[in-house]
């Protein structure tokens, strides 16, 4: 699933392309991805894109006319941008605004596409003032990064770090990938509790993820270009990498398997040693 950092850079390159582009046409050929209906896609044609930006995991096109696109890439989304339209073939497209850039004599098209079968993406075309009071924003905790809130009352709950990380109620923007980076890094144990962190470990974690943020955001800047790829070169170090050797202390890494998700750990940096119960093992004993 695209976290923060991924959602950020696709922001960042977007906006530099957009800024200023007239929109031509929008629809959705993937009906079930559009989640409004007033105001109609309709209304998108002839204004201008006045920004891209990102909030928590969510993609924001600001237009012209007090308008505002937000869009959901869940797991499998990607949003680009094409020199060529969709062909009549393709199965792939959830949402299609074709645009023009300012002194360009062809359009282009900002294409939602989504691969596997789920068909989870999803957009909203809303009024600007109505967009933070939009239930997917409403409910998103503060941004994890740049400037992550005080943590020791944020996660303040007998929740493993793990979780909360993950509940973007009380944090926006961590995913599964990422929250293994942070936690790796911090030196934390993934199954500790929030309500367990002492001063010094809230502090170590907030600085965990800024710095693990910030730097896998330099990276896409120095590697990532228009066409977005659809799979980005993401610079993991941990999330993965079981089996393979630490990158701090060479100890072999770790991990605990869910039914849809993994996680991993080093067991000398982040559990004292102790290697944590895998549940695939779990079951298989009982």
């Amino acid at each position: 699933m695209p976290e923060l950092p991924e959602v950020e850079i696709t922001a960042r390159l977007l906006d530099r392309a957009l800024r200023g582009s007239v929109i031509e046409s929008a629809h959705a050929p993937g009906i079930n991805a559009l989640k409004t209906f007033d105001p109609p896609l309709s209304d998108l044609q002839g204004k201008q894109v006045t920004g891209v930006r990102r909030r928590g995991k969510n993609l924001i096109v600001d237009v012209s006319g007090q308008l505002a696109i937000l869009i959901h890439l869940m797991s499998a989304g990607r949003l680009q941008l094409y020199d060529k339209h969709a062909g009549p073939r393709d199965r792939t497209s959830r949402l299609l605004v074709r645009v023009r850039r300012p002194g360009s004599d062809h359009s282009e098209e900002l294409r939602l596409r989504e691969f596997g079968s789920r068909q989870a993406a999803w957009v909203m075309l809303l009024a600007a003032g109505d967009l933070e009071q939009a239930e997917p924003l409403a409910k998103l905790g503060p941004e994890a990064w740049p400037d992550p809130p005080p943590l020791e009352d944020l996660l303040d709950a007998p929740r493993p770090l793990h979780a909360l990380l993950r509940d973007q109620r009380t944090i926006a923007g961590i995913g599964r990938s990422w929250v293994d980076e942070i936690l790796w890094e911090a030196k934390l144990s993934p199954y500790k509790r929030g309500a367990d962190l002492d001063a010094g470990e809230a502090e170590r974690l907030s600085g965990a993820m800024r710095q693990t943020i910030g730097a896998a955001i330099a990276h896409y800047e120095q590697t990532i270009e228009l066409p977005i790829p659809d799979k980005l070169p993401m610079p993991l170090r941990v999330h993965r990498h079981q089996g393979e050797p630490c990158p701090r202390c060479a100890a072999t890494l770790q991990a605990v398997h869910f039914e849809d998700y993994t996680i991993a750990y080093c067991p000398v940096c982040q559990t004292d040693g102790r290697v944590l119960k895998d549940r695939r093992l779990s079951r298989l004993l009982r």
